[in-house]
């Protein structure tokens, strides 16, 4: 598009609201600090009330932080109206005007901006094009599918060539199989374009799916952020573990070192382990363990007792108990595998490096 890239800095941000029940106050985003790269696409994931949408909604300039400041492109913002930023906002409910056509959908933000008929004309045409609603200039919104609708919202976003385009659910309103094509027409789009973009979902596979880094919050704070594969593989703590895909915690105590590696002892039983982090030997620790990153066997350290056995097609799903623990399993394509029956005595069997220490 032409333009420079723009980064978002938010700088200690804090947002209070007053609870209508109790009277009192709490906060809705906590000392907030977050750096977003220029050209990045960026995604805030949470449970509701979590701050997600409070973030966005401070960066877009209709909320005013409490506490701290917000940087676009290095300019202190706090102080702008959101017509006055370089950001656009791309609605859950698409926010379309119904009397007006498609073109006139998207020409409207720069018919305020008071450009010219050719120059309107051809930046609605190019980014029609760039959506892949080029030959429907002239249908009226309620003549579009949703799928449709949403990216005549996208397009009017994109032809004020914002240096940051804000997401804020958009494809909730959409089946799921629509949503699916939608988020991978997004993140084309956001490429092709090369503009900043942050994106809320409360979709864990939508965030993993279209993100260059995931930001995951909980009660107003930042638990972590990182690419999904460190938010999958290296979570920080059991919440984020938790909340992206599936996890199971085995507790025990780390042994000892081994360089980077370790020996944890699980229900006395000695598991060795990769990626330890700075645990000290002696301590208590939790072993975080993904369900397809183990499977059952015959003989092994771990011994486990089979409590669900169900065939999924392209899976075997098992519930089996660990001591007092219950372990998820899923052992991709079983055709050809030893298939256990629930009553089953057998062992979870892992990689050292399927494991990691929180």
């Amino acid at each position: 598009m032409g333009k420079e890239k723009k980064g978002i800095r938010l700088e200690h941000i804090g947002k209070i609201y007053q609870d209508p029940k109790t009277k009192k106050d709490f906060y809705a985003v906590k000392d907030t600090s977050l750096d977003i790269e220029p050209g990045s696409f960026v995604t805030l994931l949470g449970p509701s009330g979590c701050g997600k949408t409070t973030t966005l909604r401070m960066i877009a300039g209709f909320e005013s932080p409490d506490e701290g400041e917000i940087y676009l492109g290095g300019e202190p913002i706090n102080g702008l109206t959101p017509n006055k930023r370089d950001t656009a906002m791309v609605f859950q409910s698409y926010a379309l005007l119904p009397h007006y056509n498609v073109f006139d959908n998207v020409a409207y933000g720069l018919k305020l901006r008071k450009l010219d008929k050719g120059t309107i004309e051809k930046k609605v045409t190019d980014i029609l094009k760039l959506v892949g609603l080029e030959g429907r200039e002239s249908r009226m919104t309620n003549q579009l599918s949703g799928g449709q609708q949403q990216r005549v919202a996208l397009a009017r976003a994109l032809v004020l060539e914002p240096g940051v385009l804000l997401f804020d659910e958009p494809l909730s309103n959409l089946d799921a199989k629509l949503r699916v094509s939608m988020r991978t027409e997004i993140r084309r789009i956001q490429q092709e374009a090369g503009i900043t973009a942050v994106y809320v979902t409360h979709d864990q596979s939508e965030a993993m799916a279209i993100s260059d880094k995931i930001i995951i919050m909980n009660k107003g704070v930042v638990e972590q952020m990182g690419t999904p594969q460190e938010i999958y593989y290296r979570p920080k703590n059991e919440f984020v573990a938790d909340f992206i895909g599936e996890a199971n915690f085995l507790h025990g105590k780390l042994l000892r070192r081994q360089g980077a590696d370790g020996i944890i002892e699980i229900n006395g039983n000695e598991i060795e382990v990769k990626e330890i982090g700075d645990t000290e030997p002696g301590t208590d620790c939790t072993l975080l363990l993904r369900p397809e990153g183990a499977t059952l066997a015959d003989a092994g350290e771990l011994p486990c007792e089979v409590t669900l056995s169900c065939f999924m097609g392209s899976y075997q799903n098992y519930h089996v108990l660990v001591g007092d623990t219950l372990v998820k399993i899923t052992d991709f394509n079983p055709k050809n595998k030893k298939v256990y029956a629930v009553g089953d005595k057998a062992f979870v069997a892992f990689a050292p490096e399927s494991g990691y220490l929180i």
